[in-house]
């Protein structure tokens, strides 16, 4: 059970990272603001060094990870480009990003609570990723 739960609590930790990240590689062509811009590409990589600790994880389980949820990354870059092609002001990028951050927060905290046997390593790195999205969060409020 604590193998089956830390493995999934990964693969969830592993899409969540790749759809933030696709988002905001979506939205840094549109920065204005050299101070947003300078956050977004930080966040990016700090969420980039997190997945190849997630990865290097995996393979012990020799595990792929997972894919973001085609439906749900369509949906996201549907409504990115459709507020973008209205405004492409910083606030709605900023807008944008607390969404996303709001959406992860909640998803990777229900997962945690789903896979409660997962090990102490995976929901450490789970509340790292938390912890993330909320200074991102945070960080882009400036710009609402």
């Amino acid at each position: 059970m604590i193998e089956s739960d830390t493995i999934k609590l990964l693969r969830e930790c592993d899409a969540g990272i790749k759809m933030g990240v696709s988002s905001l590689d979506e939205v840094l062509d549109y920065v204005h603001d050299e101070k947003l811009e300078e956050a977004l590409k930080e966040y990016r990589e700090e969420h980039n060094e997190l997945q190849s600790e997630i990865l290097t994880l995996l393979e012990k389980y020799q595990d792929d990870g997972k894919e973001p949820n085609p439906i749900a990354k369509s949906m996201s870059w549907v409504k990115t480009n459709a507020k973008l092609v209205m405004d492409e002001s910083d606030h709605t990028i900023a807008d944008l990003v607390t969404d996303g951050c709001n959406m992860g927060v909640k998803s990777l905290n229900r997962y945690l609570n789903q896979y409660k046997a997962a090990d102490e390593k995976t929901k450490n790195i789970t509340k790292k990723l938390i912890r993330l999205e909320e200074k991102l969060t945070a960080e882009v409020q400036k710009f609402l």
